[in-house]
């Protein structure tokens, strides 16, 4: 996936939503006083700032491919808090912060990473010891949002690239991490949690639910379809199954979301 096509305005749309699920993971992280903490796919980094703040005494890195993010973490970091590093993670080395990690955390972004489990390992031999390593990963990606986004795409003119740019990489299931993690010897949790969030409550917005997709899983049909016929064909038959699909209520739109956590202690 292009790293130029993500908007940091719109990922920070719905940010109470989407920063939960980094709270959650982060509060089974039993470091106590860590002294070299890292984000992998930092984004535009309020959760890297919020594990600066967590963890006050730490130095503190965020690594993140795409410049666009980096630029607004950089302009969010007033106090000149974090390491930001832009980087592949597919490329990215432990030996390059110079100190074994004794907090590696990654949220919301291996979903991207091609053949992400080959990566992980290295991440986790790369601990201090007694270190931890925590990831988290949407696991909806069989939800009506991304299914009726691969079934409109079978039908645009251009279906053959669509829905090639639609293949993201798998993700794992709990039980996939825990056994992966156990197996170099970590002490794992591992555990999924649905979030029924409930979008746009004033109805402000006609569509939350494209909203949201359009800042994130929506990114590669919008990076093609750069043609406004083609992408109207798109997303007009895409934005009335969202619609269909989740109905708006007196109390908002409801909008469940899966995801999938593992948390992983290395032993001393």
């Amino acid at each position: 996936m292009s790293t130029s096509s993500w908007d940091p305005s719109a990922y920070g749309r719905f940010a109470r939503e989407r920063s939960r699920p980094l709270s959650d993971l982060v509060a089974q992280v039993g470091a106590q006083d860590p002294a070299l903490v890292v984000d992998l796919g930092c984004g535009h980094g309020p959760a890297t700032l919020a594990l600066a703040a967590l963890w006050p005494d730490a130095r503190v890195v965020g690594v993140d491919a795409a410049e666009s993010m980096l630029e607004a973490a950089r302009d969010l970091d007033t106090a000149g808090r974090v390491e930001w590093v832009q980087c592949d993670l597919r490329d990215w080395d432990p030996a390059s912060l110079g100190q074994a990690p004794d907090v590696v955390v990654t949220s919301s972004t291996l979903q991207w990473v091609p053949r992400h489990l080959d990566l992980v390992v290295p991440w986790v031999e790369a601990l201090a010891p007694g270190g931890w390593f925590a990831l988290q990963v949407p696991g909806n990606f069989d939800a009506p949002s991304h299914r009726l986004m691969r079934d409109v795409a079978e039908g645009h003119p251009r279906a053959g690239e669509l829905t090639a740019a639609l293949d993201v990489p798998a993700v794992g299931e709990p039980a996939t991490y825990l056994r992966m993690l156990s197996r170099l010897g970590c002490e794992v949790d591992a555990w999924e949690t649905t979030y029924v969030h409930l979008l746009d409550p004033d109805a402000e917005d006609e569509n939350p639910v494209l909203t949201w997709v359009t800042a994130t899983g929506l990114r590669p049909v919008l990076d093609l379809l750069e043609d406004e016929d083609e992408r109207a064909a798109f997303l007009e038959p895409y934005a009335a199954a969202l619609r269909e699909a989740y109905p708006r209520s007196s109390a908002g739109v409801v909008f469940p979301f899966r995801r999938v956590f593992a948390v992983a202690h290395r032993d001393d």
